[in-house]
């Protein structure tokens, strides 16, 4: 009838100087009495240790990098890779237990076969001009060390944004190891300046587009969904931005556009029709208004809850 797992990631209070508890892996059907008593259960764990705030839903916790959050907007679009997909019930079962808004993230998306804005054609022209700025796809022969660039930057990146974890090397390499077989080399871009990495873009097809359930006359079980999956692998018409970071001190500077450019245009001749840039901070007005002024729009909202024990 449902499950709750509660968790507490001391990495991150010693990070934040916290006493965070997170309540993660959580399902239950629509009733909210089951709710109560998974809550009630999670709630007591973590205060019995010391905790002073109950935080979730995540996984074992709301680092920026984990699949979390439950969706509270956007429930007539099909999944995306790696996020949460809910019924609506949750959120008022959350709300109706007392927990309060902690934080929204967004999702936009955009149609890829759509020319650029002539705006933004201009922009990139006057930053190719005016910056030294070189760009290169991924490696995909060397995917780990490629990985480990993208978390450099990321570690710089995403430093101030609320939730930030540094990620490790090891979980580095298991990310690696996981988007092995959806890597699209030329969705993935870096930026440098004078040698030196300073921002990168990560886009990658969705393989929700290939899993999802297609109910024909021979049925669809997980073989056949998988089967599916490798030979629409290179096909897939959709694609989800994972991430987009610039190095402080490298920002306001076009980078930005020229990345995107370059990853839109690549994505136009390889036929992909359908882009969302997700897990966005709802305060990360930077990121929310290049997103609308590259022509998307904003259809999806996760939320993260936040419960007081004291």
């Amino acid at each position: 009838m449902g499950r709750v797992s509660a968790a507490i990631n001391h990495r991150f209070n010693d990070h934040y100087d916290a006493r965070i508890g997170f309540f993660g892996f959580f399902e239950v059907i629509e009733d909210f009495d089951i709710a109560r008593i998974l809550l009630d259960h999670a709630r007591a764990w973590v205060k019995d240790r010391g905790m002073n705030v109950l935080r979730g839903p995540g996984e074992y916790s709301n680092a920026t990098h984990e699949r979390q959050g439950i969706l509270i907007e956007g429930f007539q679009y099909p999944p995306t890779v790696d996020l949460t997909h809910n019924p609506p019930y949750y959120g008022k079962f959350l709300d109706q237990y007392g927990f309060r808004k902690a934080k929204d993230y967004y999702a936009y998306t955009f149609e890829v076969q759509n020319p650029d804005a002539p705006r933004l054609d201009e922009l990139v022209e006057q930053v190719r001009q005016r910056r030294k700025i070189e760009t290169r796809p991924l490696k995909f022969k060397e995917l780990r060390s490629e990985i480990q660039l993208v978390i450099k930057i990321y570690n710089d990146s995403w430093a101030e944004n609320w939730g930030f974890l540094p990620i490790t090397d090891e979980e580095a390499n298991t990310v690696a190891d996981s988007l092995r077989p959806i890597v699209d080399p030329g969705l993935i871009r870096f930026a440098f300046i004078d040698g030196e990495p300073v921002a990168v873009l990560g886009a990658f097809p969705d393989p929700y587009y290939a899993l999802r359930p297609r109910w024909r006359w021979y049925g669809d079980n997980d073989l056949i969904r998988i089967s599916r999956l490798l030979f629409m692998r290179r096909h897939i018409p959709c694609g989800r931005l994972m991430f987009f970071g610039i190095r402080p001190g490298f920002r306001n500077l076009g980078i930005d556009a020229l990345l995107y450019h370059e990853a839109r245009e690549y994505a136009m001749q390889k036929g992909y029709r359908t882009c969302e840039a997700s897990m966005l901070l709802e305060n990360n007005d930077l990121i929310l208004r290049a997103s609308e002024f590259m022509g998307a729009r904003h259809y999806k909202t996760w939320r993260i809850y936040d419960l007081p024990l004291e």
